[in-house]
């Protein structure tokens, strides 16, 4: 049997949470792979089943474990993250997690812009934008749909491959973000973002609106993000 310290001032229950974080981010739990159970848990470290319980349940509000009714506890795949402090694409928060990014484009097109849009673009009451709408993966696992609004001093995006970097593009055209402004809220899939998203209906996603400025304060985009909050996380 693997021993807590009783005596110690950090509680059983932290005690074991650091040693399951240990095991795994050491690799000994791998990512999908089922952890023991809370009875082999309290027989392997002479606790009770509330000290085990408090351990996982603050495990799995990190992220770090998926308990699944009736089968057990497992390890979560890790959540992509986004530093919200700096201005950084999907495409850069998965290369950082190591995480191969792609995206499905699903429409850029000429629009009539939202008021919203408009306004925090600087565009007249008349004036078109450009739409474009993808769906971002991580290793091939659909994460977010993103809408990202220019005006059409942008237009040659038109004719640009947009699976890879938005950001790269715009570098190569000398446009460069330089800071964001965002507003994060919670709402619930509607059936066609569902089904992109492989969720179900109504489910709870993360949406992040951001306006994007370049160096002198001019907006280059605005970007509307529903985002599975199981897959991808934000750092404040």
């Amino acid at each position: 049997m693997d021993k807590l310290d009783g005596n110690s001032l950090n509680p059983l229950y932290k005690q074991l949470k650091d040693e399951l974080y240990r095991d795994i981010k050491g690799g000994v739990y791998p990512v999908h792979s089922r952890i023991p159970s809370e009875a082999e848990l309290c027989a392997r470290y002479g606790i009770s089943r509330v000290t085990v319980r408090k351990a996982l349940s603050d495990l799995t509000e990190e992220g770090l474990l998926l308990r699944i009714q009736g089968k057990g506890t497992f390890i979560a795949m890790p959540r992509l993250e986004k530093n919200l402090a700096a201005v950084t694409g999907f495409t850069e928060s998965c290369h950082l997690m190591g995480k191969r990014p792609s995206a499905v484009v699903l429409q850029t097109v000429c629009v009539k812009p939202s008021v919203k849009d408009a306004q925090e673009l600087a565009l007249a009451a008349d004036a078109q934008a450009i739409a474009v709408l993808r769906l971002r993966l991580a290793d091939d696992m659909p994460v977010m749909l993103e809408e990202n609004v220019f005006s059409v001093a942008y237009s040659y995006l038109l004719n640009e491959d947009l699976t890879g970097s938005l950001y790269a593009i715009l570098n190569r055209h000398h446009v460069k973000p330089s800071r964001a402004i965002h507003d994060v809220s919670l709402c619930h899939a509607t059936p066609s973002q569902a089904k992109m998203l492989h969720i179900a209906p109504g489910e709870a996603l993360l949406h992040l609106y951001e306006v994007i400025y370049d160096k002198q304060e001019k907006p280059i985009h605005t970007s509307k993000q529903f985002i599975r909050g199981d897959r991808f996380t934000f750092r404040i």
